[in-house]
């Protein structure tokens, strides 16, 4: 097999991956983006695009284009307990993009890719996939790639892992992390959607039952809480009784539960919040979920991965388009600076939530919930329900893209 040389290789093609891809071609720097599927057709990925990551894509002059792709705006988070609909969360207060945009997130990254491919110095490899690192000393100078063609080996000034939360340039590398528990797992599954069903993307929440609704126009996309641990046991029982449970808990859907035809209708997302110590070693660098493993709370993690993104190639532009066969641990150092705190923010506060709010409620035979009375005062107040807005839709540290703008006509080679 050839092997390549080229500047930066991303190993994943998930939003941290296209994203960097994307801001380093269109700075002239060669890039080469490994994705191991075919393509950006999986199912149950998290598809809410935040107003931080639309204001990313305003910036690069993207955000009218991406817009006319279909989705769906929602404007306020609601719950439905006993005492009814609440509103716990609206984006009102943000200026230039208040609302959640809910979009396939292979339409995303499609988007992504095919601008990304405008440039020359831009390669996205599918079918790659990366096994190990290539190591001189201490630094990192590549990585080991199996392709349907065989085994490849791409040298690179930088290596970037963005291969998600079970990354293996992570395990590779040997870089210490911190793990925090979580009360949770979550079962994805989709039921077909009605013009009579109600129009809000909303949770239901009774006691030892959680379920997230996401209205996606003909289909709901869903999210069922179980205690840690518990979906294999709960796998292990006929789907009927699934079945039953959802269309207890969701009464509108108790017509059309048997859409889930078995457990394989149904994924299990393992909830995991972590962080990596040290997001780097020389010539290497780790970003979004490889660095941070986000609870499901808030539907962060795409755009962290987003911000994360665009804070390394603002460190990494300038010295990998200068040339030379080492950037140094300075730019690299410069990331973990720049994304730690609202990393630590974040997390702290779905910890905060799952301990204080979800995991009381884990336990349970579906008992009505209601709201104290105090909680119920305080979100009547406006800007008591622009917090979770605030904090989850803009984030603590907006980062800006100071990258340059290269000639798409440049004929730089993305690998050598």
């Amino acid at each position: 097999m050839e092997n390549w040389s080229t500047s930066c290789v991303i190993a994943g093609g998930g939003p941290a991956g296209m994203m960097l891809g994307l801001l380093l071609a269109r700075a002239g720097v060669p890039v080469v983006v490994l994705e191991k599927h075919a393509d950006f057709l999986r199912d149950f990925r998290g598809d809410t695009i935040h107003p931080s990551t639309l204001r990313v894509m305003a910036e690069l002059g993207l955000a009218e284009e991406l817009l006319t792709l279909p989705h769906r705006k929602v404007a306020e988070l609601k719950v439905q307990l006993a005492d009814g609909m609440t509103t716990i969360g609206q984006f009102g207060r943000l200026r230039k993009f208040p609302y959640l945009a809910f979009m396939p997130q292979w339409d995303f990254l499609n988007f992504i890719a095919t601008h990304a491919a405008a440039y020359p110095t831009f390669t996205l490899v599918h079918h790659a996939e990366v096994t190990g690192l290539i190591e001189d000393g201490d630094r990192v100078v590549g990585v080991h790639v199996t392709t349907p063609d065989g085994r490849r080996d791409i040298r690179a000034t930088v290596v970037v892992g963005a291969d998600g939360r079970h990354s293996v340039v992570r395990q590779a590398a040997g870089l210490p992390q911190v793990a925090r528990s979580a009360p949770m797992d979550v079962l994805w599954f989709r039921m077909s959607r009605r013009p009579a069903d109600p129009e809000d993307t909303f949770g239901v929440i009774r006691r030892g039952r959680f379920v997230a609704m996401i209205n996606r126009t003909t289909y709901w996309q869903i999210a069922y809480l179980v205690p840690k641990g518990a979906a294999g046991a709960l796998r292990a029982e006929p789907i009927e009784r699934f079945r039953a449970a959802v269309g207890e808990h969701v009464p509108f859907l108790a017509d059309r539960t048997g859409e889930l035809g078995g457990w394989d209708d149904v994924s299990v997302l393992e909830v995991r919040v972590d962080r990596l110590r040290r997001w780097y070693r020389p010539g290497l660098l780790c970003i979004g979920d490889a660095a941070h493993a986000m609870s499901p709370i808030g539907g962060v993690g795409i755009n962290l991965a987003v911000q994360d993104a665009v804070a390394a190639a603002n460190a990494l532009a300038g010295p990998l388009a200068a040339g030379g066969s080492d950037v140094g641990l300075g730019p690299l150092r410069a990331v973990q600076r720049r994304r730690e705190l609202p990393t630590r923010i974040t997390q702290a506060v779905q910890v905060l939530i799952q301990r204080r709010v979800i995991s009381p409620l884990m336990h349970g035979a579906g008992e009505p919930v209601r709201l104290p009375l105090l909680a119920r005062l305080v979100l009547r107040i406006p800007l008591t329900r622009a917090v979770p807005a605030l904090l989850f839709g803009r984030g603590v540290r907006l980062e800006r893209v100071h990258t340059p703008k290269a000639d798409p006509a440049d004929p730089a080679d993305p690998v050598r």
